[in-house]
């Protein structure tokens, strides 16, 4: 019996403190954080995984340096503290990382402003990082000579943080740290109906692999949904002083434009941001910020249209970028939060709207009601949900100190030094700078060492399984045991990122992907 198929039984007819609706980021964190205070709590997905809005971020662990266009002061210390506290429980998987702004006339303020806004940002973060500098044109084009400086007025840099691997993998980390602690969990499993009997939520379920119909209660509800937190509430009357407004982005993934690890940032023909960011030995173009009604509208050609015409302009390219280099393409429908009053005028300047989050208690019905936020705040959001159950008269105890962040350094250690007698001091196919060991211990943390009992019994598992890529073979069982990995795009596009840097043609070519799918029962 699979993991999942394990979690489905305990889900039908399971009675349970908490139900989650959705496994995003802020679904994840929360089950993560409640079920380490001991909550009986269940999350379900209708997709899988991360598989809407929180796999289509830039990878950023930022501050929010923009946010102090709009003297959002507040927010900037709020999310530099997240930051900082993130960077701090993720040394190896969320590192810092320097951002060099070129500023021409399409910034909305003056390069030195900028500069000092630099400084502003630094003391928000309680200098946990590298301060900032102020280049002048000449200056940006020795420190990153693709740069085009023809209109440059100056630039800045800047520290904040980036996720090595993908936003997605990120997301589960927090499924598999509730998992660890308990709680139910089933992706592919949507709730038909939901209703409040006396104290008790009863809700049905179907399982999208097979049809069965699952049964369920729950003393509360945690609406996670993301975008669609407005329709739940709706078919459950839940009646809220907060909704979401839809904003697009894209990014678009194409060979490796610069060889430093910095993110180049420009303001783009709209005065809005866009970054050219590393994701191994691919660069991530992007993002783009369009409003929208439909949150699963996808990539227009004018999107990518818009945005090569962008980056073409402003780097010294051998040879233009054309739609024939995109490897990949992202698009995440960010839900913005703004007042439920019937008054248009915060969705005026709607792209004045921050990543802030918002949460709600339906206090007669026991619903909290989880709106808007971002990667870079999740903690707060698993904090957040914690207390707003306790108002409700769901508490735990103290919760584990390790519901999120790695295993100790000691442990870390002690794994480098056992993967290196095991031959995996190597570097990688595709990470730059980096020793296979890191990649695994990023990737699995104490589930590792596991990985080298399997090469020490049978040294091809630790072969790499497909070409140009840094999985190894053993990685596909460790996997399949502990990942619910239940379609291709589970593996390919979220439990890993092979899918954002290789082309899927290629991947389909592959010859390891026999294996892959033999693993996984493709």
């Amino acid at each position: 019996m699979t993991l999942r198929d394990e979690n489905l039984d305990r889900l039908d007819g399971g009675s349970f403190d908490v139900l989650i609706v959705g496994g995003g980021i802020n679904g994840a964190v929360s089950a993560a954080a409640l079920a380490a205070r001991g909550i009986s709590v269940a999350v379900v997905d209708r997709g899988d995984f991360a598989s809407f809005t929180s796999q289509e971020s830039s990878n950023l662990v930022w501050g929010g340096f923009k946010y102090l266009e709009n003297y959002e002061l507040p927010l900037v210390w709020k999310l530099c503290t997240s930051r900082n506290e993130l960077m701090k429980a993720y040394p190896t998987s969320i590192t810092e990382t320097r951002f060099l702004a070129t500023l021409d006339e399409t910034a909305p303020f003056p390069a030195p402003l900028a500069g000092l806004g630099t400084v502003g940002y630094w003391l928000i973060g309680r200098f946990a990082t590298k301060p900032p500098k102020y280049y002048r044109p000449a200056k940006i084009e020795k420190a990153e000579p693709v740069v085009n400086t023809e209109t440059a007025k100056g630039g800045v840099e800047y520290s904040d943080a980036y996720l090595r691997d993908n936003d997605a993998r990120f997301v589960w980390s927090f499924v598999r740290s509730a998992l660890d602690s308990g709680a139910a969990v089933a992706n592919y499993t949507s709730v038909t109906k939901a209703e409040r009997n006396g104290d008790t939520w009863t809700v049905s379920m179907t399982d999208e692999e097979t049809g069965r119909t699952l049964a369920a209660s729950a003393k509360a509800i945690v609406n996670a949904a993301g975008p669609f937190v407005d329709g739940l509430n709706e078919d459950w009357k839940i009646e809220t002083d907060h909704r979401i407004v839809y904003s697009k982005g894209i990014h678009l993934i194409v060979p490796k434009l610069i060889d430093t690890e910095r993110v180049l940032a420009f303001f783009d023909d709209t005065g809005r941001l866009f970054y050219v960011i590393p994701m191994a030995h691919r660069s991530v173009i992007g993002t783009t910020d369009t409003r929208t009604d439909n949150p699963a509208e996808g990539v227009l050609d004018e999107d990518r249209e818009f945005l090569l015409e962008q980056i073409n302009a402003r780097l010294d390219l051998d040879e233009p970028l054309t739609k024939a280099d995109i490897i990949s393409e992202r698009c995440g429908v960010r839900p913005l939060v703004v007042k439920n009053d019937g008054d248009d005028k915060e969705t005026t300047d709607w792209t004045s709207l921050s990543r802030k989050h918002e949460m709600e208690i339906d206090r007669p019905r026991k619903v909290v009601t989880i709106f808007g936020g971002k990667l870079t705040d999740c903690l707060n959001v698993g904090e957040e949900v914690a207390e707003a159950l306790e108002e409700l008269g769901i508490e735990g105890g103290e919760p584990r100190p390790d519901w999120f962040g790695e295993p100790s350094e000691d442990e870390r250690e002690r794994f480098y030094a056992k993967a290196a007698g095991a031959g995996l001091g190597r570097a990688p196919a595709i990470e730059r700078g980096e020793s296979m060991a890191e990649v695994l211990w990023r990737r699995h943390g104490m589930a590792s060492f596991r990985l080298l009992e399997m090469i020490a019994d049978d040294p091809a598992q630790g072969e790499s399984v497909l070409n140009e890529s840094d999985l190894l073979r053993g990685e596909l069982t460790l996997m399949a045991e502990r990942e619910m990995i239940v379609r291709p795009d589970d593996f390919l596009r979220r439990r890993t990122k092979l899918a954002l840097v290789t082309q899927r043609d290629d991947l389909g070519a592959d010859p390891g992907m026999a294996e892959v799918n033999e693993a996984f029962g493709f």
